[in-house]
């Protein structure tokens, strides 16, 4: 006798499994007296007979189908296996981990902006989460007419209404149409919610959805890098001299070694101005109104133009202008300013 049950004994176990399937069908088959179950670690059995669950089995391990599983079957627990007959039922095996799928725009999504009366065009890529969450819908809508199901199906049917949830949201919450980015974490919200009443028809819950950029046409993102250059700089003088400098340090500035010449000569005299702004700050420009002439004792003490005698007096040690030390010269080093 216990040779004919070992020969009629079957294993129940996923046969087919793959990282990437969400479900697999073991069916059209008979469960013989002395079969085993085996479930796997992260996976669900569900057993089911005329479209209808009996059980759902989640702990890992092997099991007894006649001793450990029929027991708890809701219309099949009184089954008795006969010698040469078994148990004609199906037996869904179900991935229970978050799948993490990547996603991304294949075409461009025209959203409104009063900027551009055609719409701008705009890319976008990121991730989204998702699970098994109801097993009755999933058999109803999808086990029941397929043997297995994969990560790429749920992808499809997510990605077949993701350009109009895109063009929804970032209507919604793109408060600026060229800083999406400082708004995806409402517009991935709001995708999400959507996306999860839509999935939840089939059984499959989305746990999460993320946006990682917005990528906008190559002459959109231009005028961006150059209106944030300015920005950057507040100063179109400084921006131009900037972008001289980077003209000659390329090479790319055109006309000729004259017109380099003039400019870098240009730009030489303009950073002299300023470095004798920032060394003399506090040099006050010589006044309109009329200057009171200097007491004797004010002459004496700048080495006055002339003496009591009436003789040329010796030049001023330090310039009146800018109070450089003179070495006996007519003009002062610094400033230039006439001492005799």
């Amino acid at each position: 006798m216990g040779f004919f049950r070992n020969q009629f004994a079957d294993v129940v176990e996923w046969e087919e499994f793959r990282e990437d399937m969400i479900f697999w069908k073991w069916d059209s088959r008979e469960i013989k007296k002395g079969s085993r179950l085996v479930i796997r670690p992260g996976q669900d059995a569900v057993f089911i007979n005329n479209g209808k669950i009996e059980g759902i089995f989640e702990d890992e391990g092997t099991f007894n189908v006649e001793s450990d599983i029929i027991p708890f079957l809701s219309t099949l627990k009184g089954f008795k296996f006969g010698f040469n007959s078994g148990m004609r039922v199906e037996v869904l095996f179900v991935n229970t981990k978050e799948f993490t799928v990547r996603w991304g725009t294949q075409n461009p999504v025209l959203i409104q902006t009063p900027q551009l009366p055609g719409g701008m065009p705009i890319r976008a890529n990121g991730t989204f989460q998702f699970k098994v969450k109801d097993y009755v819908t999933l058999i109803d809508k999808i086990a029941g007419v397929k043997k297995s199901y994969l990560v790429e199906d749920v992808k499809l049917r997510i990605t077949s209404v993701l350009d109009q949830l895109l063009m929804k949201w970032i209507s919604r919450e793109g408060k600026d149409m060229f800083n999406l980015q400082g708004n995806a974490y409402e517009i991935a919200r709001g995708i999400r919610e959507d996306l999860d009443m839509e999935m939840l028809g089939y059984g499959i819950t989305i746990t999460g959805f993320q946006v990682m950029s917005f990528n906008y046409p190559q002459e959109i993102q231009d005028m961006i890098t150059k209106t944030a250059s300015h920005e950057m700089i507040g100063n179109l003088q400084k921006y131009q001299q900037v972008s001289l400098t980077d003209g000659m340090a390329s090479g790319k500035m055109q006309g000729g070694g004259a017109a380099s010449d003039m400019a870098g000569m240009m730009m030489g005299m303009n950073m002299a101005q300023d470095m004798l702004k920032h060394m003399n700050p506090d040099r006050q420009q010589p006044s309109s109104s009329p200057e009171k002439a200097p007491s004797s004792a004010e002459e004496s003490a700048q080495g006055g133009k002339t003496s009591s005698s009436g003789e040329p007096a010796a030049k001023p040690n330090f310039c009146p202008n800018c109070g450089a030390k003179n070495e006996g010269g007519n003009f002062c080093p610094n400033c230039g300013h006439k001492l005799s």
